[in-house]
């Protein structure tokens, strides 16, 4: 239960992260700051979720798609949820090649509503936990 509540601290503070980034006014720097935000963020939040599965509904997950899955499976995200849910880590692990302009601008232009699904699914785990 401890690494739980840990995990869940440090979700919280990268998710703010991501939002402070998302709200300051668009410039190539901030562009690239709110990517590399979201790489951390993505990271320590399926964790996150990797940990609730785990400690909460005996569910043992080891990649963030399966994690994504199983919250679908128990209700922790709608199936719309889950096909974006999705697309974000393939994003997350498309930003590996943001030095590519076109590239970074799309999976910018993502990161807004990607902060609100995993903001959302945060918020309803903090309840439970």
């Amino acid at each position: 239960m401890e690494k739980l509540k840990l995990t869940a601290e440090d979700a919280g503070k990268a998710l703010k992260t991501l939002k402070e980034i998302i709200d300051t006014p668009y410039s190539v720097i901030v562009r690239d700051a709110a990517i590399q935000r979201f790489e951390y963020s993505f990271e320590i939040f399926w964790k996150f979720l990797r940990e609730y599965l785990r400690v909460r509904e005996g569910i043992v997950c080891n990649s963030p798609k399966s994690c994504l899955r199983e919250a679908f499976t128990v209700k922790l995200l709608t199936e719309e949820e889950t096909i974006k849910a999705l697309e974000m880590t393939d994003d997350r692990n498309l930003t590996s090649h943001t030095y590519r302009e076109e590239l970074a601008e799309e999976i910018y232009a993502k990161i807004e509503d990607y902060h609100k699904l995993m903001d959302r699914v945060y918020q309803h785990l903090m309840e439970e936990v």
